[in-house]
């Protein structure tokens, strides 16, 4: 009995698994079987896999990676002591410092108007150095940012009076330094500096001691005060709009008009208001909140010196402008406001309306020697005839022990005139 039993159970089981590995069509007769379409999932990566690419920011983003591993190979070679020149073989050793890919003697031989290669007249080995017009251009770039410090000063300002409480780390701030173009001291020269407008408190959070109104104007505003005048816009259409620069190619879709001239009408608190609080519960609460954060993102964008930043550094202000939504979703769900680069694994975001053809609109002293430094990598190869031949090095840096870099080598010769 036992025996039937298990014969007749081992039978069940294989009826039901080849019932299982059999698919049952749908139709009038087995309806009682359901049928799970799974909607497509739209997420912060699908959206950015499925965006209309601008290929000029595409190209910009590219050259401004290499222009930031040459300024990286920069400051490491001019932290060295024994001079302002270094061997390629020490050079090699230094591409996972910089994030180079390529091998070091590639890269260099690509930027002859920014690096010059030379051999050395006593080791016999190559070197590198930084280029003449170069340099001149890096110190341009220094002598801009102190011209331009009181605007930098005002930046700041305007970055504190966004925060809910009137604070910012001193690392946040130390990340994004160059998208502001403040110096690499502005601990000591700028904050130290103007003590009556800041506040260090405990090295490494800066508060602002005093809120000027004058500044608490958002950069969005000139722009809606010049649409009010020049195009006649009702305030009801133009108070609380934002410029839409969509990309070349870009899909409208049906009813995609009235959704964004519904969105441009929505009011929401401005970054200099932050008094009032939003309730997302409410008619429009969450949508009023995320266009809060659209014009925090705006107005710290249009504060840079090049109106783009690191996707990955926002992250770092979240928490003192008190933005609760994920950022990368936010930049891609408005591509007429922001563009968002991928190029040379990184994420860049760039503000449209900053930009024209890979350019920058309106310009200012610091972004005007960038673009110099900028059309210098653009060279490559080019125009490489009319740049005189490198110059050999017959000055050498003296020790502390009183010796050049070189005497190392008339011992040797002396006693090989001695030996013959």
């Amino acid at each position: 009995m036992r025996l039937f039993e298990s014969s007749k159970l081992s039978l069940f089981e294989f009826k039901a698994s080849v019932l299982c590995s059999q698919v049952t069509p749908f139709g009038p007769f087995n309806s009682f079987v359901q049928k799970r379409w799974l909607k497509p999932v739209i997420s912060a990566q699908t959206r950015l896999e499925d965006r209309t690419r601008d290929s000029k920011l595409d190209k910009l983003t590219t050259h401004l990676k290499k222009l930031d591993i040459i300024l990286k190979l920069h400051d490491v070679m001019s932290s060295r002591k024994r001079g302002p020149f270094v061997s390629l073989q020490l050079m090699s050793r230094w591409r996972n410092l910089v994030g180079l890919n390529v091998g070091i003697g590639a890269f260099v031989h690509k930027y002859p108007h920014v690096f010059e290669v030379f051999k050395h007249p006593v080791r016999c080995s190559l070197c590198c150095r930084i280029s003449k017009k170069m340099r001149g251009l890096i110190e341009e770039e220094a002598m801009a940012m102190k011209q331009w410090e009181l605007e930098v000063v005002h930046r700041v300002k305007k970055l504190l009076m966004m925060s809910v409480s009137g604070t910012l780390r001193v690392h946040a701030l130390r990340l994004v330094r160059r998208e502001f173009g403040l110096p690499e001291d502005f601990r000591e020269s700028i904050l130290g500096k103007y003590s009556k407008d800041f506040r260090l408190i405990d090295l490494e959070v800066v508060e602002l001691i005093s809120r000027d109104e004058n500044l608490g104007v958002a950069e969005i505003e000139k722009w809606r005060e010049k649409e009010f005048k020049e195009k006649w816009l009702s305030e009801f259409e133009a108070k609380y709009a934002f410029p839409i620069n969509f990309p070349t190619g870009y899909e409208i879709q049906a009813g995609f008009r009235d959704k964004l001239k519904n969105w441009q009408r929505l009011p929401y608190v401005k970054p200099y208001d932050r008094k009032e609080v939003v309730r997302i519960r409410t008619c429009g609460g969450i949508e009023s909140y995320e266009k809060q954060a659209v014009g925090i993102l705006h107005e710290f964008l249009s504060l840079t010196v090049e109106k783009m930043v690191e996707v990955e550094r926002l992250s770092h202000f979240r928490r003192d402008f008190s933005v609760d939504v994920n950022v990368r979703e936010l930049i891609l769900k408005h591509p007429g406001i922001f563009y968002i680069s991928t190029r040379r694994n990184s994420r860049t975001v760039f503000l449209r309306e900053a930009y024209s053809k890979g350019c920058l609109i309106e310009s200012n002293p610091i972004y005007n020697v960038r673009r110099k430094t900028l059309d210098l990598v653009f060279l490559g190869h080019r125009n490489t005839r009319e740049m005189p031949a490198p110059k050999e090095i017959k000055e050498f840096k003296v020790d502390g022990d009183g010796k050049m870099d070189g005497d190392w080598v008339i011992p040797m010769l002396e006693n090989l005139d001695n030996g013959s």
